[in-house]
Parts: structure tokens; sequence; C-alpha cells
């Protein structure tokens, strides 16, 4: 999955970049260089949905939601 920045937004993070010393620009280079390399040999789509897998009935879930929650103290 990635994320889609506009060019405002892009421009705004290499206004922050700018001020990394020089070795911390070149390792972000590198990780940047890294990750456009595996995004072309791993094209996979990234499914956030579909059936949910799970051998318990659907009281069996909520029950347990239900016994996990905690209260908030103030």
């Amino acid at each position: 999955m990635s994320l889609v920045f506009s060019n405002k937004s892009i421009d705004k993070y290499f206004r922050f970049l700018t001020h990394l010393d020089n070795v911390s620009k070149k390792r972000l280079i590198e990780m940047l260089k890294m990750s456009l390399k595996s995004e072309q040999n791993d094209p996979k789509d990234v499914n956030l949905f579909g059936a949910w897998d799970d051998d318990r009935s659907s009281d069996e879930i909520i029950a347990e939601i239900k016994r996990s929650r905690v209260e908030k103290i103030n």
C-alpha cells in the first residue's frame, strides 16, 4: 500500500529534511532507494478487507472483546 502526498506536503518534508546532517541525508537516500527496489520486486496488493477467519462464534468473540475492555480511570 502506498501513500500519496501532494507537492505541498512533499515540499514541507523537504524543507524539514534539508536541516539534517549529510550522514543522515545519505542514510535516508539509501533507505528510499531500497524501498523503491523492494516495491519493484514485490508488487503486492494489500487487501485490508475480507472475511473474518475464526473458529469462534460471534457471541464468543463479542464476549471476549467485552472482557478485554479496560475502564479509564481519571
